[in-house]
């Protein structure tokens, strides 16, 4: 039987697809999974001024990347303002709403008195019961809904529990702007409702907007749906999440080199909880997801978790599916194009054979790619300068000593680990005495994937080539 749990998210595109945001959609994705219901997607661009094309490009980049599907096309909410203005008027006929007609004068007047007097500034119904009639000429009425007066607005959240909210508290607001534009509180109920959402889970920013929004529900005699508000996410320190902590767009984190399944792991644990569990497969977290178990506190964003979250996802990954991750990224990042630019077939093969040990090492992507690039030197090799303090003239001479030993030598790992610990010890000395010199010839520098995997990779012709270069420099 399928079910009848949808969800959505519904960002606003003014920017880019920020962490908060993502968690919020994977939260909402997961929970759809779960309970083998649908997501929807609502960009909401009543704010003409702000939203862009090229943000809603980056949201529906951002959330495709991260593997986060959705049913259907995304809905505009502009595109339905004349269903917002319509439902809103209605309001007006049933008396469960009313045009109010008060200058900007009035409303200036009215929230100065509430400064004077030291309580939050309500408006005071004077239009609640009035007749237009009585209207000033030339003032376009805003519509504000009547409402409840007594009591309380409760909200029940499967996050925070049981919230109740003072109706003294909650003033008559507008819903429909002098222009015919609705405000967010009134735009969202109706879609929310017009696109059968049953859960809104979402950032418990907004959880005084469920109490505004349930004024809207019962005025209009709909059903509320339930909510889930998250808490928001923290920096490290506990202060609100910045930048400085890592609030940037989901495209940073992909042009920084994480994987998407590392992001949907280290989300969903953001907030949210099985057990002692840490790692886990996005399939067994839509299996597990509820969000009774969502807990009540800010979680803490933790960059060096992530980084290892995301090197453990690098280690496992398949190889040939890695070395495609990293051709994508290679046109936006520092020495990528070129690198792109002599990325042939023999170049991947080298790289498929140095994977293994490149993995290893590497907690993003992009530091993969940069432990890579003595494969192919933009001209001669340069040498860090730890390289070339290790290639004195002592060791130069022995290199080409181990040169002419492995001009002999079958070109497999084996055959090149046994011929130089054989070297090694003709020579009298440990093996990391011939190691590290040899590494430096070969890569530039003086660490590197190990020198067995690195002489596999660049095969015969090149580490001999390069071994000629530092022994007999031009």
């Amino acid at each position: 039987m399928p079910s009848d749990v949808v969800t959505r998210f519904a960002p606003s595109p003014t920017g880019f697809l920020h962490i908060g945001g993502a968690r919020t959609a994977l939260f909402n994705w997961l929970y759809a999974k779960h309970t083998a219901g649908k997501m929807l997607l609502r960009i909401e661009d009543t704010d003409r001024e702000r939203s862009t094309t090229a943000a809603i490009s980056a949201i529906v980049d951002g959330l495709t990347w991260l593997g986060l599907d959705w049913e259907g096309e995304p809905i505009s909410q502009f595109a339905r303002r004349d269903r917002h203005s319509e439902v809103a008027r209605e309001l007006v006929r049933q008396g469960k709403a009313y045009y109010a007609y008060d200058t900007p004068e009035e409303l200036n007047a009215m929230r100065a008195q509430a400064q004077a007097e030291g309580r939050f500034a309500r408006y005071d119904g004077r239009w609640r019961e009035r007749d237009p009639a009585e209207a000033p000429r030339g003032i376009d009425p805003v519509i504000r809904v009547k409402a409840p007066q007594t009591g309380d607005t409760v909200i029940e959240d499967h996050v925070q529990g049981r919230v109740a909210f003072p109706n003294k508290d909650l003033d008559d607001f507008v819903i429909l702007r002098s222009d015919g534009t609705p405000t967010y509180m009134h735009a969202v109920v109706v879609d929310d409702h017009d696109m059968g959402i049953t859960h809104v889970i979402r950032g418990d920013d907004h959880l005084t907007n469920a109490a505004r929004q349930s004024v809207i529900y019962q005025a209009l005699g709909w059903q509320t749906p339930e909510w889930a508000h998250i808490p928001l996410i923290h920096g490290p320190d506990g202060a609100k999440l910045s930048k400085r902590h890592g609030a940037l767009g989901v495209e940073a984190y992909r042009a920084m080199g994480y994987l998407p399944e590392a992001l949907r792991n280290y989300l969903a644990r953001l907030g949210w909880s099985h057990g002692d569990d840490e790692i886990f497969s996005t399939e067994e977290a839509a299996e597990w997801f509820d969000l009774n178990a969502i807990g009540k506190g800010p979680s803490r964003f933790d960059y060096a978790k992530l980084q290892n979250l995301n090197g453990h996802y690098i280690r496992i990954a398949d190889n040939s599916e890695l070395l495609a991750r990293v051709e994508a990224l290679l046109p936006g990042i520092e020495g990528g194009p070129a690198f792109a630019a002599r990325l042939n077939s023999d170049l991947r093969q080298r790289l498929l054979i140095l994977m293994p040990a490149l993995k290893e090492r590497a907690k993003t992507l992009v530091e993969l790619f940069n432990s890579a690039t003595f494969l192919v030197p933009a001209g001669p090799l340069q040498l860090e300068e730890k390289a070339a303090s290790l290639l004195n003239r002592e060791n130069r001479a022995r290199l080409a000593r181990l040169a002419a030993t492995l001009e002999g030598t079958d070109w497999d790992a084996a055959e090149l680990e046994a011929a130089v610990r054989a070297f090694a010890e003709a020579e009298g000395v440990k093996l990391g005495d011939i190691a590290q010199p040899l590494r430096a010839a070969l890569t530039g520098r003086a660490s590197s994937p190990p020198i067995f995997d690195v002489l596999l990779a660049l095969g015969r012709e090149e580490s001999l080539a390069r071994l000629a270069d530092q022994v007999c420099p031009a």
